[in-house]
Formats: structure tokens, C-alpha cells, sequence
């Protein structure tokens, strides 16, 4: 069970941290005109090892509880693969406008990821929560990027 638990946190920290190696050097966060309510730089890299910790975490609760169908694995994986393009297409090629489309097509997948885990486990569903919420918030931020730069 503590290898199912570890596999499934690793996973998206270890590609996370991968895209965020890839994307750094290409990063112009400090130069972009932000609305007031942007947080601090250093806030991203730790909500986001965070949020991956509790994808992870709820990942594991339905897999050691032998609940994850085919259904939720395919949706987990989409919604990271989409989430992991995300700052590329923000930070690497400055597609602001479709980085906000896209990051809205996130959220449509992890709303159903919700769904989905929820229905075979309430924790597992429940722990992904603050992931949507932070990606509503990021949305209204990439949103607003994109209309003052």
C-alpha cells in the first residue's frame, strides 16, 4: 500500500517539477503587468507540490481500495497531461488568450475527475476540491494577463 501511495504522489511531482525545470528559463512572470490580487512568484512552485500531493494521494486512495476504473485512470492522466501543457503554452510560447481556453478545458476535466473519484470515494473526490479552486483562480489570473499585457 505505502508503494501504490508513493507511485501515485511521485507521478505527478516528479513531471511537475520537470515542466517547471522546462518552463523556468523561459519564464518572464516578473515582467508581465499582473492584476493586484497576483500573488508572489514563490507562491506557485508551493501550491502547486501541494496540489500534486493531493492528486496523488487521491489517486492512491482509489487504487489501494481497489476503486480506480479505466474510466478515472484515462480522465487522471488527461487532466495532467492538459495541466502539465499548460505553462508551456503560457510561459514558453506567450499564448496568453489560448492558454485561458485551455486552462478552462482543465477545469471541465477535473470537475469530471471529481465526478468520477467522488462517486467511487468521497475522500478521493474531496481531496481534489482545492485543485479546482486554485485552477479557477489561476484561470481568472490568466485571463487578466492576457487583457493588460
Amino acid at each position: 500500500m505505502v508503494k501504490t501511495y508513493l507511485k501515485s504522489i511521485l507521478i505527478p511531482l516528479l513531471i511537475g517539477g520537470f515542466v517547471g525545470v522546462l518552463t523556468s528559463s523561459n519564464m518572464n512572470y516578473s515582467n508581465l503587468i499582473k492584476p493586484s490580487f497576483s500573488p508572489p512568484a514563490i507562491l506557485f512552485p508551493i501550491v502547486w507540490t501541494i496540489l500534486y500531493i493531493l492528486m496523488g494521494v487521491s489517486y492512491g486512495v482509489l487504487k489501494s481500495n481497489l476503486q480506480l476504473t479505466k474510466k478515472g485512470k484515462n480522465i487522471y492522466y488527461l487532466q495532467l497531461f492538459v495541466n502539465y501543457l499548460w505553462p508551456i503554452f503560457f510561459f514558453v510560447f506567450d499564448f496568453r488568450l489560448f492558454s485561458f481556453f485551455w486552462i478552462l478545458l482543465l477545469i471541465v476535466l477535473v470537475v469530471l475527475m471529481i465526478k468520477e473519484f467522488y462517486d467511487k470515494n468521497k475522500l478521493a473526490g474531496l481531496l481534489q476540491i482545492s485543485y479546482l479552486l486554485w485552477l479557477i483562480f489561476a484561470s481568472v489570473l490568466n485571463f487578466s494577463i492576457y487583457l493588460l499585457n
